[in-house]
C-alpha cells in the first residue's frame, strides 16, 4: 500500500476547535477572532496586554544549503514543537505563510509534511486568511496613488525615470517582470517603464513582519521611498499622503494567526517575505507573541543557515531585540550525499564516503551559527533509504565539531519520532551557554558589513562592486541610513553566487549587482548575482494537477 501523501494526511487530521487550542496558551475565546472553527487571529488589544510578561525560549530551526534531495527544515520546526510538547513542555511554532506563486508552481505547500504537520493545509496553502491579498491591496494602492499624484500636475516633482516603486501580486508571472503602463493617450497618464514583483518580495510585506504594533507599521509604510526628484532627493509613501490608507488595508492582517499541529498543538503562522531579497522570516509580533505565551517557541529561517540565519540573526533578532537560546540545523544523509557528488539518482544506493566528503557544507553552518554565540545541535532528518553506517558517519562527522546529531523520524512517528531531539533541546535552551551576538554592530560601514558578511558567512575572499554602487552606499550614510543592517540577495544553493557549487568553498568572489533600499522595513538590500523578484511558472506548473474531485476536496496540493 502506497504511503499517504501530506494532503491525504493533513485532511484525517482529528483537528480541535481553536478555543480550545488557544486555551492551551491561556487565550481565552474573548481574545481570538476566528476564521472558521480550524483558524483564528489573535486581538491586537490582547497583544498589547502581554507586553510585562517574561519571555520563553526561542529556538531557531535552520538548516544546510538546499538540494533537489530535499532537507525537510519546515517538517523539523513542526515536529520539535510537538515533541517538546509530548516531554511535557508547553511550546509554540512560528512559520510563514504559503505564497500562491511556488505553491500554484513548482515548490507546492510550506506546512511541513508527513506527520508533522500544521493544519487546515489547503486553507493555509491558499487564501487563509487573507493576510497576502491584504498586503498585496495595500502596495498596489501606494503605486496607484504614486501614478495618480503624477498625473494631477506631480506637485512633488517626482523625475518619472526614477520611480523606485513597482507592483505586484501573489502568483509567478513572468510576463509581468517588464512592462510598459499608462498607455493610450493623455486620459491613461504618462507611458514609463514599470513592472511586477511577486508579493512576498513586496516591501510591504517586509514591513508588516517586522513592525510591533499598528503605530509603528504606519511609520514604517510612510518611510518608504517610491521614487526620487531630479535633484536625486527621495519621495516618501508619506508625501503622497498614502500610509494611512495602507494601515487600514493592513489593520487585520498585522494580526497574528493561531493554527494547529496534526497533534493539537498551537502554531502561529503569519507573514512570509522572500528569504532571497527580504529577511525570509515569520513576523515580530507572532514570535514576540509565542514568546509571552509559550515556555519553548520554535521557529524557522528561510532557505540555508547562509542565509536564512544570518538574516534572522542580522535584521530580525537584531531589530526586535530577540535573543536565541539555541539553533537546530536541519540535514539529510541524501543531501550530504548530493553534496559529496552523487546524482539525485543514485541517492538511494549506500556511499559512506560521498557522506563524509559533503558534510563539509554542514559543519561550515555548524561554524557560521555557532559565530552568533548561540549553541548548535543538528537534526538528521530521516528518509527510508538512509543505511546505519552513513548515519553513523554524519553523527561523528558532527561529534568531531564539538556538536551532536541527533537522528529524527517525525515525519513518519510525529512527536514519538523527535522526544531525544526535544530533550536535548530543551536542555540546550536551559543552559546558559547563548551569549548571542550579531556579526556587525549597527555603526560599520555598508560596504563594511556586506564584507563582513561575505568573508565570514559565505567565506569569500573579496567583494566586487563598481564605483556606482559604492557610491550609492555612501550616498545613503550621509542621508542617515548607514544604521540599517544589508540583506544579501544571492542564490540559497550555494555559498558562492554560482548555485552549481556545492560544498563549502573558499576564497571566492562575491559580486555586487545592484543595491536598494528599503527605508520603511528598515534595512538595505545587496543583490548578488541573478535573484528574480518575479518567478516565472515551470513546465508544467503544479497548477495542471490541481483540482476538486466529486467529492469536494482539493487534490494537487502537497
Amino acid at each position: 500500500m502506497a504511503p499517504k501523501s501530506d494532503i491525504e494526511i493533513a485532511r484525517a487530521a482529528k483537528k480541535k476547535p481553536i478555543q480550545e487550542v488557544g486555551s492551551k496558551l491561556g487565550i481565552s475565546s474573548d481574545h481570538l477572532l476566528p476564521y472558521g472553527h480550524d483558524k483564528a487571529k489573535v486581538s491586537a488589544e490582547y497583544i498589547a496586554s502581554l507586553k510585562d510578561r517574561p519571555d520563553g525560549k526561542l529556538i531557531l530551526v535552520t538548516a544546510i544549503n538546499p538540494t533537489p534531495a530535499g532537507e525537510g527544515k519546515t517538517t523539523t520546526t513542526v515536529g520539535l514543537g510537538d515533541g517538546l510538547n509530548a516531554i511535557g513542555k508547553t511550546a509554540a511554532i512560528c512559520i510563514r505563510e504559503a505564497s500562491l506563486g511556488p505553491c500554484f508552481g513548482m515548490k507546492g505547500g510550506a506546512a511541513g509534511g508527513g506527520y508533522a504537520q500544521v493544519v487546515p493545509m489547503e486553507d493555509m496553502n491558499l487564501h487563509f486568511t487573507g493576510d497576502f491579498h491584504a498586503i498585496t491591496s495595500a502596495h498596489n494602492l501606494l503605486a496607484a496613488m504614486l501614478d495618480n499624484h503624477i498625473y494631477w500636475g506631480n506637485e512633488l516633482e517626482i523625475d518619472i525615470r526614477r520611480i523606485a516603486f513597482r507592483r505586484v501580486m501573489d502568483m509567478n508571472d513572468r510576463a509581468l517582470r517588464q512592462i510598459v503602463c499608462n498607455l493610450g493617450g493623455v486620459a491613461n497618464g504618462f507611458p514609463r517603464e514599470a513592472g511586477f514583483d511577486i508579493t512576498v518580495a513586496s516591501e510591504v510585506m517586509a514591513i508588516l513582519c517586522l513592525a510591533t504594533d499598528m503605530g509603528d507599521l504606519e511609520r514604517r509604510l510612510g518611510d518608504i521611498i517610491v521614487g526620487y526628484r531630479r535633484d536625486r532627493s527621495p519621495v516618501f509613501a508619506r508625501d503622497i499622503k498614502a500610509d494611512g490608507a495602507m494601515a487600514v488595508l493592513l489593520k487585520d492582517a498585522m494580526q497574528p494567526n493561531l493554527v494547529q499541529t496534526l497533534e493539537n498543538n498551537p502554531a502561529f503562522v503569519h507573514g512570509g517575505p522572500f528569504a532571497n531579497i527580504a529577511h525570509g522570516c515569520n513576523s515580530v509580533v507572532a514570535t514576540q507573541t509565542a514568546l509571552k505565551l509559550a515556555d519553548y517557541v520554535v521557529t524557522e529561517a528561510g532557505f540555508g543557515a547562509d542565509l536564512g540565519a544570518e538574516k534572522f540573526f542580522d535584521i530580525k533578532c537584531r531589530k526586535a531585540g530577540l535573543k536565541p537560546a539555541a539553533a537546530v540545523i536541519v540535514a539529510t544523509v541524501r543531501a550530504m550525499k548530493m553534496n559529496g557528488g552523487v546524482a539525485k539518482g543514485d541517492l538511494g544506493d549506500e556511499n559512506v564516503d560521498a557522506v563524509q566528503k559533503g558534510c563539509a557544507n554542514l559543519g561550515r553552518h555548524i561554524e557560521n551559527v555557532k559565530s552568533f554565540g548561540v549553541p548548535v545541535i543538528v537534526a538528521i532528518n530521516h528518509f527510508v533509504t538512509d543505511t546505519d553506517a552513513e548515519v553513523a558517519a554524519l553523527q561523528e562527522y558532527v561529534q568531531g565539531l564539538g556538536t551532536e546529531a541527533v537522528l529524527c523520524k517525525h515525519w513518519a512517528n510525529g512527536s514519538a519520532g523527535i522526544t531525544e531531539l526535544a530533550e536535548k533541546v530543551a536542555a540546550l535552551a536551559d543552559g546558559d551557554s547563548a551569549d548571542f551576538q550579531p556579526l556587525y554592530p549597527d555603526d560599520m560601514g555598508l560596504f563594511a558589513k556586506i564584507e563582513t558578511i561575505a568573508k565570514k558567512i559565505y567565506r569569500a575572499s573579496e567583494v566586487i562592486a563598481d564605483k556606482k554602487v559604492r557610491d550609492q552606499l555612501k550616498e545613503w550614510e550621509a542621508q542617515g541610513y548607514g544604521n540599517l543592517p544589508v540583506c544579501m540577495a544571492k542564490t540559497q544553493y550555494s555559498f558562492t553566487t554560482d548555485p552549481n557549487r556545492r560544498g563549502a568553498p573558499e576564497g571566492h568572489t562575491l559580486p555586487i549587482r545592484e543595491v536598494r533600499l528599503s527605508a520603511g522595513a528598515g534595512f538595505v538590500v545587496v543583490v548578488c548575482g541573478e535573484i528574480m523578484t518575479m518567478p516565472g511558472l515551470p513546465r508544467q506548473p503544479s497548477a495542471e494537477v490541481i483540482r476538486i474531485n466529486d467529492e469536494g476536496l482539493i487534490e494537487g496540493l502537497f
